[in-house]
C-alpha cells in the first residue's frame, strides 16, 4: 500500500520550491495511492488536487479544503460520492472511469453551489436509465455533464419527470447491488484457485505469466491486483538493470594495487606532461550539465566520471592533490584538470638529462601512445636562484 507522505509531497511540489504549506496544485497521479490522508492539514491553501490513475476506494479527508475548485480522481476505485459537502469552493469534479454504482450518492453534491462541472463518464451508473436527466434535475448548478453542455431547456424538463426518473434509478441501481455482491464472491473464489495453482509453479516468470494470461472481470478487485503486478514487474526490471550495471563495472586496480587507464564515455582527451605539473584537457559534451560530471584526483591517478562512466588516467609521478584545480570551458565544455607535481625540484635534474623536457600524450590518431620530445633543457636557466646548488652533470 503506497501512502502520501510528506515527502512525496514535498518532491511533487518543486514548481512551488518544495514548500507545501502555501501549495496551491498539487499532482499525485499514478502512484498507486491507495487512501487520501495528510493533505487537508498539509496544503489547506490547495486549488487543483490531481489523484488520478491511483487505487482510491473511498472519497474522504478533504472537507478542510476549502479552496480547491478543481479535483481528479479519474480512474480510481471508488463506488460512490460522499464527503465533498464542506468543498465550498468545487468548480469541477471529475470522476471518470471507476466503479460509481450508487448513482444517488450525487444527492450530496446538492449543497456545492459553484460546481459547475461533473465528470462521470465510464461508470455503471452512466448505463442506468434517465441517468443524464436524472443528474441534470438533481445539481441544477451544472452547466456541463460528461463534457457536453446542459441547456437551460434541458435543467427545466429534468426538474418536471425528477421525482419519476428517481425512482427507476433506486431500482437499477439496487439491482447493480446484488451483481456487484455476487462479483465479489465470484472474483475471490477465482484469486483463490488461481493463487493455489500459481502456488505449485517455483518459477517466479512463469507464476506472473500465470496471472497475465488468466480471464478477469472488470472490478476494483482486478484492478488492485493489476496494480500488485505491474509494481513487481517494475521492481524486477530494476533489479536486472542494476545487476547488469553492477556487472558492467570495470576493475579499476590491477592486483598489484597499480590503476589502470580506462575511457568508458570514449571521450577525447589530452594530456600535457610538464616538467612541473600534468595538464588534461577532457572532452566533455557541451551541453551536458555539470552536475553530471564527478572528479576524484588522488597521488598518482585521476579518475572521472560522467553520467556514471569512467575516465581514469594513472601518472608515474606523485601529484600535490591540494594544489589541483578543475575548470570547464564555457564555450566548448572541455574540462581542463592541473595537477601540480609533489617533487618538482628533485626532478628538475632528472628531466635535464632527457634531449626534451615535454611530453605530450593525446587520444588523437595521430598521437596515440606517443610522446612528443621539444628541445633541450639549459640547468642553468632553471636553477638561476644563488640558493640552490647545482651539481656537476656526468656525462
Amino acid at each position: 500500500m503506497v501512502k502520501i507522505t510528506e515527502a512525496l509531497v514535498r518532491k511533487k511540489s518543486e514548481h512551488n520550491e518544495c514548500l507545501i504549506s502555501t501549495l496551491e496544485e498539487l499532482s499525485l497521479h499514478q502512484e498507486d495511492i491507495e487512501r487520501i490522508e495528510h493533505l487537508q492539514n498539509w496544503c489547506r491553501d490547495l486549488k487543483i488536487l490531481l489523484l488520478q490513475s491511483n487505487l482510491i476506494s473511498k472519497i474522504e479527508n478533504l472537507h478542510k479544503l476549502k479552496k480547491l475548485e478543481y479535483l481528479n480522481l479519474a480512474i480510481n476505485n471508488i463506488e460512490r460520492v460522499e464527503n465533498l459537502e464542506q468543498l465550498e469552493s468545487l468548480t469541477k469534479l471529475d470522476l471518470t472511469l471507476n466503479f460509481i454504482g450508487e448513482l444517488t450518492s450525487i444527492e450530496c453534491l446538492k449543497g456545492n453551489y459553484n460546481l459547475r462541472e461533473l465528470i462521470l463518464i465510464g461508470n455503471p451508473c452512466c448505463d442506468y436509465p434517465h441517468y443524464r436527466d436524472y443528474v441534470t434535475g438533481t445539481l441544477p448548478q451544472l452547466n456541463s455533464l460528461d463534457c457536453e453542455e446542459i441547456k437551460m431547456s434541458q435543467k427545466l424538463q429534468a426538474q418536471k419527470t425528477l421525482s419519476s426518473h428517481r425512482a427507476v434509478i433506486v431500482q437499477k441501481q439496487a439491482n447493480y447491488f446484488i451483481e456487484r455482491d455476487e462479483q465479489k464472491l465470484r472474483v475471490a473464489h477465482k484469486k483463490t484457485e488461481l493463487e493455489a495453482e500459481m502456488a505449485e509453479v517455483d518459477d517466479e516468470d512463469s507464476r506472473i505469466k500465470m496471472f497475465w494470461d488468466a480471464k478477469s472481470e472488470h472490478c476494483p478487485e482486478t484492478r488492485t491486483d493489476i496494480a500488485k503486478y505491474h509494481k513487481l514487474g517494475r521492481e524486477k526490471r530494476n533489479t536486472e538493470q542494476h545487476d547488469k550495471k553492477m556487472h558492467r563495472t570495470p576493475a579499476l586496480f590491477a592486483p598489484c594495487g597499480r590503476p589502470y587507464n580506462l575511457n568508458q564515455a570514449k571521450l577525447p582527451f589530452h594530456l600535457s606532461d610538464e616538467y612541473n605539473e600534468y595538464m588534461l584537457q577532457l572532452g566533455i559534451y557541451k551541453h551536458l550539465d555539470t552536475s553530471q560530471i564527478k572528479v576524484d584526483i588522488e597521488p598518482n591517478y585521476v579518475r572521472v566520471s560522467v553520467k556514471g562512466k569512467l575516465f581514469q588516467m594513472s601518472f608515474s609521478e606523485e601529484i600535490k592533490t591540494t594544489e589541483a584545480s578543475v575548470q570547464r570551458s564555457q564555450i566548448t565544455g572541455y574540462l581542463v584538470i592541473k595537477m601540480p607535481k609533489l617533487h618538482v625540484n628533485e626532478m628538475i635534474i632528472v628531466r635535464s638529462r632527457q634531449q626534451g623536457n615535454n611530453v605530450n600524450y593525446s587520444s588523437t590518431k595521430e598521437g596515440k601512445g606517443q610522446s612528443d620530445l621539444k628541445g633541450t633543457v639549459d640547468i642553468k636557466t632553471i636553477c638561476n636562484n644563488e640558493d640552490v646548488d647545482v651539481p656537476e652533470l656526468i656525462d
